[in-house]
């Protein structure tokens, strides 16, 4: 996939991102449009598939997935009322890995996703040995300062050894 490609959809991706009371969302009509997908029926089953993964992995589906109604312009100037779908990040993750891989758009944000998630993979591996490594200070600087206040009353070596 073209480098140019990339960034085009990885921009096109973030700027549709919009906050719903703190929480990032997406709206499912305008993933379809970035997901190349013409027809809103296909998306929605695509949409349909994805709410079931996350029901199938213990998630409530109503956190990710909220349908709502809004009115859009027709090209006569009247308005019309449409379903659409706010997805949070994890939504469009399960939406993009049950699209059609032969998009590039979807295997793009197939990509997009793995790479994410391997990176905060790393991150967290990255906070668990910085706690670690703390935590091993801490425990040297501890027992540094317990063996001072045991050689200070008057225990050597030898009665060390024998005292345990």
């Amino acid at each position: 996939m073209k480098k140019e490609l990339i960034s085009e959809l990885f921009k096109k991706f973030e700027d549709a991102c919009y906050d719903l009371d703190g929480l990032e969302c997406w709206s499912g009509r305008e993933l379809m449009e970035i997901f190349n997908y013409s027809e809103w029926r296909a998306f929605s089953k695509l949409i349909e598939r994805a709410s079931k993964s996350c029901e199938g992995s213990g998630e409530e589906v109503s956190d990710h997935f909220v349908v709502y109604s809004k009115m859009v312009e027709l090209g006569s100037g009247a308005q019309r009322e449409i379903q659409d779908v706010a997805l949070t990040r994890y939504a469009c993750y399960l939406v993009a890995q049950n699209g059609d891989p032969l998009k590039p758009e979807i295997a793009f944000a197939q990509t997009y996703f793995a790479v994410q998630t391997r990176k905060q993979e790393l991150i967290e591996k990255r906070l668990l040995d910085i706690a670690r490594v703390n935590a091993r200070e801490k425990l040297s600087k501890s027992e540094n300062k317990l063996s001072g206040i045991i050689y200070e009353r008057g225990v050597d070596n030898r009665s060390f050894a024998l005292s345990f």
